[in-house]
């Protein structure tokens, strides 16, 4: 079986990210909660990690906060997530940061698919781990490891970090709402997490 990996820098970020949403003592007192270390509220912790145990303590932190916060937990992990696009272009290698230019560049009608490969790239922490297809006038995006859905079984999909970097990317690329949804998520048995965007009216 492959190993589930996740890039320490967006770890590093979430954490980041998530601390200044929810303040530093909600933060510690969901890892308390949860019976994990107080070092994880510590962002810069992350980046001495290898990817495969950055892996599960992203997993392990997602699910804390859905116990924690219950359905309000969705909310909240979008709202990092859509965080988590801007920050990513800003920490991003040259090269990403030259196919984020090279995509504001062109007219806007056609930014849709380049913006969701591009954000295929940044969370890829092995190439092909995430891509992206064309269903008709519509797109999916489809992730192969999804490390927040390690060890996790819901009934429910899951992903919300991933829908708010998706939601946020779109509205980067061409300034409008797209309607998003996670039509398969590996916490709920599935083989590889979908994101269905309806693009076709």
């Amino acid at each position: 079986m492959t190993a589930i990996k996740f890039p320490a820098r967006i770890m590093h970020r979430f954490v980041e990210t998530l601390s200044e949403d929810i303040g530093q003592e909600t933060f510690a007192a969901v890892l308390m909660k949860a019976g994990l270390p107080r070092e994880w509220a510590v962002p810069a912790h992350f980046t001495g990690l290898d990817d495969e145990r950055t892996a599960h303590a992203y997993s392990r932190l997602q699910s804390s906060l859905r116990t924690y916060y219950g359905r309000g937990a969705r909310g909240i992990l979008m709202r990092i997530g859509a965080k988590l696009w801007t920050h990513s272009l800003d920490d991003a290698a040259f090269g990403v940061k030259a196919q984020a230019a090279f995509i504001r560049g062109i007219p806007k009608s056609v930014r849709r698919k380049p913006t969701l490969e591009l954000l295929a790239r940044i969370l890829s922490a092995e190439q092909g781990n995430v891509s992206v297809h064309t269903l008709d006038m519509d797109l999916l995006l489809v992730d192969q490891t999804s490390p927040s859905t390690l060890d996790q079984s819901e009934g429910a999909p899951i992903c919300f970090v991933t829908f708010g970097l998706i939601r946020e990317g779109l509205f980067w690329a061409d300034g409008q709402v797209h309607d998003i949804e996670e039509r398969a998520c590996r916490a709920m048995g599935a083989r590889q997490c979908e994101f269905k965007i309806t693009i076709g009216g």
